[in-house]
């Protein structure tokens, strides 16, 4: 790989892929009720649904994936698709880097349903990780949205952007809080890693 090349990882559920949105209308079935009783403002594991007394989280998330094909039913965030391909066309290696493997037993299911969507939305990806971990896959920049993803890649020197939504409330910038803003910031921390000086948003963020 040319070692001048820009690497964006970027996480799917919540920042490509519309997950709570589709979570919601698959957990309204799985509880049999209104979609509308079911507040949008979630916290990360969803407890404000009340599914606990239902089994949980895990089991929700493999009634959606293995009974309602979760990944590669879900709708796209606004704007994220074309602006990945923006992105990719100048020149920045779009690296997904995922945790959707933290399930047993529905791996099969859950990659090829992952790149079955990638490509029905013309995504453009060099890279396809499922990392529990994923400072160690090896990125310039990150986005993601869960709050213990981003708390740990900057506790390792990660420079990561927050992805805007209910989960991650109160967290320190940078943050984007549409795929516009994602790509002002990802070019402008480009720009700088390219000079070579560390810090990608230390002066201007």
């Amino acid at each position: 790989m040319d070692d001048t090349e820009f690497i964006f990882g970027v996480d799917l559920d919540g920042v490509v892929s519309d997950f709570y949105g589709a979570m919601r209308e698959i957990a309204a079935a799985w509880l049999d009720k209104p979609m509308e009783s079911l507040t949008e403002n979630v916290s990360f594991g969803l407890e404000e649904w009340k599914i606990d007394e239902f089994g949980g989280y895990e089991r929700l998330h493999r009634f959606a994936v293995t009974q309602r094909d979760l990944f590669r039913g879900m709708k796209p965030v606004k704007n994220a698709s074309k602006i990945l391909r923006k992105l990719s066309a100048k020149g920045i290696r779009i690296r997904i880097i995922t945790n959707r493997l933290f399930l047993k037993y529905s791996h099969k299911a859950t990659i090829t349903q992952t790149v079955d969507w990638l490509d029905s939305y013309d995504i453009p990806y060099w890279d396809l990780c499922f990392m529990k971990d994923k400072g160690a896959v090896g990125a310039d920049l990150y986005i993601d949205d869960a709050p213990h993803n981003i708390e740990a890649l900057r506790a390792n020197g990660c420079d990561c952007i927050v992805f805007s939504n209910s989960t991650n409330i109160g967290l320190p910038g940078p943050r984007a809080d549409n795929w516009y803003e994602v790509e002002d910031l990802a070019l402008r921390a480009r720009e700088k890693w390219l000079t070579g000086a560390p810090g990608l948003f230390e002066d201007d963020i």
